[in-house]
């Protein structure tokens, strides 16, 4: 199983006519995470053929409007098309104060349940754990309280090599126990031993996303196994004191960030509404990590790991 990130939004806090804020869509199984909700985010879902009754879990990285503003609107989408299922939403603790009152001065009553998860900004966290996936918060440094995340996928240790059970019988009972190592005993005593009949699987997918935040080189050394990372680039390496100045990072040090961090590959994204064109971006970039592209709103991209264990 791998992930596939469809981008959604990519402009920093003033929209343009090309880009709009923060927001994707991150599909895992049957499942969609949406990833912050920026204004026009419901139209680019829309555009794009996302179905919103489909997202199970949504994560806000911090409170600024150009990764929030979307969101009252699409919850009350949700509530017109009588969405039944619960929805998971973890982000800063006044996130449902924000959303309380809007529907309390709107005298809007919601008919499915909200559920809120309270983000913390101390440490790296596991906020949500099943038995296919774990769901991490980073913490950054931004003007106010912000969290990027962390999407690890689970795989067992191996995986049935079919070459090898050809002409076989298995009882159902022995795959689950074969791919987590053990040997596997039948009633009648007979012994399917795992290594003969698995092979290493690969290892688990992987995704990182990095919201609003200055350059944190000691958050890229606690990351490991990335196979995608999104990092915000709101400016050029020549507007750097600006980026200081705002708690932002440039296209040069979202480049180091990835290569410190050893990901396989850097989408950036984030851009200020300064720059119409970001081939800028991608050349400064390129000089410090080469396997880095720029995030083009529609897009998707298929996150897995074919590496051998």
């Amino acid at each position: 199983m791998s992930f596939e990130l469809t981008i959604l939004g990519t402009s920093s806090a003033t929209p343009t006519l090309e880009r709009h804020p923060s927001a994707q869509i991150l599909g895992f199984q049957q499942n969609l995470f949406l990833i912050d909700c920026g204004e026009g985010t419901q139209l680019q879902m829309i555009r794009y053929g996302v179905r919103a009754h489909k997202i199970e879990r949504i994560f806000i990285s911090h409170l600024h409007p150009d990764h929030c503003a979307g969101l009252i609107g699409l919850l009350s989408t949700m509530n017109l098309n009588r969405r039944g299922p619960e929805l998971h939403i973890y982000a800063p603790p006044r996130l449902r104060e924000m959303i309380d009152a809007e529907f309390s001065c709107s005298e809007i009553t919601m008919m499915y349940p909200i559920i809120y998860h309270n983000l913390e900004f101390d440490s790296i966290r596991t906020i949500f754990e099943d038995e296919t996936i774990t769901i991490k918060s980073i913490p950054l440094e931004h003007r106010i309280s912000c969290c990027g995340f962390w999407f690890i996928e689970k795989k067992s240790a191996w995986k049935i090599d079919k070459t090898k059970i050809e002409g076989k019988e298995i009882p159902a009972p022995a795959y689950n126990i074969l791919k987590q190592g053990h040997d596997f005993i039948a009633e009648d005593g007979q012994v399917l031993n795992y290594k003969e009949l698995t092979k290493p699987n690969v290892k688990p997918s992987s995704y990182v996303y990095i919201s609003d935040t200055i350059y944190l080189e000691n958050i890229a050394k606690q990351l490991e196994d990335v196979d995608v990372l999104y990092h915000e680039a709101t400016f050029l390496d020549d507007l750097k004191d600006k980026a200081i100045s705002t708690y932002h990072t440039t296209a040069k040090e979202a480049a180091q960030f990835a290569a410190i961090a050893n990901v396989k590959r850097l989408i950036l994204g984030h851009f200020s509404a300064r720059y119409n064109d970001l081939t800028p971006f991608l050349t400064e970039a390129h000089a410090i990590f080469l396997e880095t592209i720029l995030a083009e709103e529609g897009k998707s991209y298929l996150i897995e790991n074919k590496e051998e264990d």
